[in-house]
């Protein structure tokens, strides 16, 4: 769903310039930030790059520590969920 800004946010908005508008939600008193569909593109890409360097490092960690699943058992266990045959020794 898209919403049209009222000319009073939208005033607001422009004359803040790049840095955004925070509004209030008068019925539960959350406040949002009204910025530019492409900062937010670019603000959710940074953090999900961000989110990934994570994953891969607790990754590489947990294989250092001797912890996680050896690729012969992720194997086993992808081709048992999906039914297929079990890989001859």
């Amino acid at each position: 769903m898209t919403l049209k800004l009222s000319k009073d946010l939208s005033d607001a908005l422009h004359a803040n310039g790049s840095n955004g508008l925070e509004v209030v939600d008068p019925d539960s008193n959350r406040i949002y930030f009204v910025v530019d569909a492409e900062i937010h593109r670019q603000a959710m890409e940074a953090l999900r790059r961000q989110q990934d360097r994570e994953a891969i490092a607790l990754g590489i960690a947990e294989m250092e520590a001797g912890e996680g699943t050896s690729v012969d058992e992720a194997f086993e266990g992808i081709r048992a969920n999906l039914s297929l045959p079990q890989r001859k020794q």
